[in-house]
């Protein structure tokens, strides 16, 4: 019985290596494109959502609707305080928009 249980763990650890091993993999082959089309689209998405809030005067719920097709990961949050909106990809990427009297919303600098 012992050793049926050792061939078993080992069998789940073999396993649990192979799935890291690919994710792995996957990660370094579409990982730096995937981060920069996360970028541009949290940054447009941002931008986009703040407009519709804090120019418009839309309620958020009302502005997620303004998604173009291929954002369904993109999620917003506003911050009423700092009249902003959040745009994140969760692990890939998050931007923020801020409205400015006189200038509207507008992305904080990028740091490459």
């Amino acid at each position: 019985m012992a050793k049926k249980r050792s061939l078993l763990s080992r069998w789940w650890l073999w396993l649990a290596v192979l799935v890291a091993a690919l994710l792995g993999a996957a990660w370094l082959a579409y990982g730096e494109g995937l981060a920069k089309t996360g970028a541009a689209g949290t940054a447009y998405g941002a931008r986009v959502a703040c407009s519709c809030r804090f120019v418009a005067g839309r309620d958020m719920d009302d502005c997620a609707k303004d998604k173009l097709e291929g954002m369904e990961m993109i999620s917003f949050s506003a911050n009423e305080t700092t009249r902003s909106v959040t745009a994140s990809i969760p692990f890939i990427a998050s931007d923020t928009a801020t409205y400015r009297e006189g200038y509207g919303c507008m992305l904080k600098k990028w740091e490459d």
